[in-house]
C-alpha cells in the first residue's frame, strides 16, 4: 500500500507539473503558430515580446503594490502589461519590418526576426535595468490546496485555466467567425484573396498582433512564478519551436497537443531521469519529424511552379 501511495504521488506530481508547464508553452506556441500559419514567417522575435510582456506586467504590479493599493489589483496589472505590449509591438513590428520581407527567403526572415529579438532585449535592459524583477504576490494571494497529499498553489491551476480559455477563444475565432474564414482564405491563397477584395495587409497585421498578444500575455501571467531577468525567455522560446514542430506548423490543435507532449515528457524526465530532461524533448521531435515531417497535425504545402 505504501508503494502504491508513493507511485500515485509521483504520477500526480508528474501530471500536474506537466500540465502547468504545457500551459506555459502553449501560451507562447499558439502565438508562433498563428504568425506562421498566416504570414508564413518563423518569428524568433516572439521571445522578446514574451519577455517584454513579463517585464512590463511585473513592473506595473510592483508600482501598484508600492503605492499601497489592494494587492488583488495586481492581476489587472498583469493583464494590462500583456495587452499593452501585445498591442504596441505587434503592429509596429509587422508594419515597419515584416511587411518588407513577405515572400523572401527563409534565412532573411530568420535574420530579421532575430535582429528584432536583440533590439527588444537591449530595450528591456535600457528601460528596466539588469536587476531581476520579482513580484510574488499574485502567486501567493490565491493560496494553496492539496492534491494526493501534495501542496500546490492555486495560481498554477489559474495558469492552466487561462491557457485553455485563451486557446479555446482563438480556435473559435479562426473556426467560427467571419474573420476566421477570411484568415483561412488568405492562408490558402493570397492572390485570390486580393482579387476578391480582402484586405490582406490588414489580415496580416491583425494576425501578427494576435500572436504578439498571446506571447505578451503568456509572459505577463507567467512572471509571478519566476524571477524576470534579461535573457530568461530564450529556453522557453526554443522549446516552443519544438512544440510547433511536433504538433504541426500553423495548426492550433497541433500547438495544444505538442505543448502537452513536451510538458508531460519533460516533467516525467525531471522526476525520473533528470539527466535527459531536454534530450527527451528533442528525441521526441526527431522521431515525429522522421515519421511525419510536417508534424502531427501539419499539412503538406503545395509548391507553385
Amino acid at each position: 500500500k505504501n508503494l502504491a501511495d508513493m507511485t500515485l504521488q509521483l504520477l500526480t506530481i508528474i501530471f500536474v507539473d506537466g500540465l502547468n508547464y504545457a500551459a506555459t508553452l502553449f501560451l507562447i506556441s499558439i502565438g508562433l503558430t498563428i504568425v506562421y500559419g498566416v504570414l508564413r514567417i518563423l518569428n524568433i522575435s516572439h521571445g522578446g515580446i514574451y519577455a517584454f510582456g513579463a517585464y512590463l506586467a511585473t513592473w506595473l504590479a510592483l508600482q501598484l503594490l508600492e503605492a499601497g493599493l489592494p494587492p488583488y489589483l495586481s492581476y489587472l496589472m498583469l493583464l494590462a502589461g500583456g495587452i499593452i505590449i501585445g498591442l504596441l509591438t505587434g503592429p509596429i513590428i509587422e508594419r515597419l519590418f515584416l511587411r518588407r520581407i513577405y515572400g523572401r527567403d527563409m534565412h532573411i526572415q530568420l535574420l530579421l526576426t532575430y535582429s528584432i529579438l536583440l533590439i527588444l532585449d537591449d530595450l528591456m535592459k535600457l528601460i528596466f535595468g539588469m536587476e531581476p524583477l520579482i513580484v510574488s504576490e499574485p502567486y501567493t494571494l490565491l493560496g494553496q490546496f492539496s492534491v494526493a497529499g501534495i501542496s500546490y498553489s492555486r495560481y498554477q491551476f489559474f495558469l492552466i485555466a487561462i491557457s485553455v480559455l485563451f486557446g479555446g477563444c482563438l480556435i473559435w475565432l479562426v473556426r467560427g467567425t467571419r474573420f476566421g474564414k477570411l484568415v483561412v482564405a488568405v492562408i490558402n491563397d493570397r492572390e485570390v484573396s486580393l482579387a476578391m477584395g480582402i484586405n490582406v495587409n490588414l489580415i496580416f497585421t491583425f494576425a501578427f498582433t494576435l500572436g504578439a498578444l498571446a506571447a505578451a500575455l503568456g509572459g505577463a501571467f507567467i512572471a509571478p512564478t519566476i524571477a524576470v531577468v534579461p535573457g530568461f525567455a530564450l529556453e522557453v522560446v526554443v522549446l516552443s519551436f519544438a512544440v510547433i514542430a511536433i504538433g504541426g506548423m500553423g495548426s492550433l490543435e497541433g500547438a495544444a497537443l505538442g505543448a502537452l507532449i513536451v510538458g508531460l515528457s519533460r516533467a516525467a524526465a525531471i522526476h525520473l531521469y533528470p539527466e535527459i530532461e531536454l534530450v527527451i524533448i528533442y528525441l521526441i521531435m526527431v522521431v515525429v519529424l522522421a515519421i511525419r515531417p510536417e508534424g502531427i497535425f501539419g499539412e503538406e504545402e503545395l509548391r507553385r511552379i
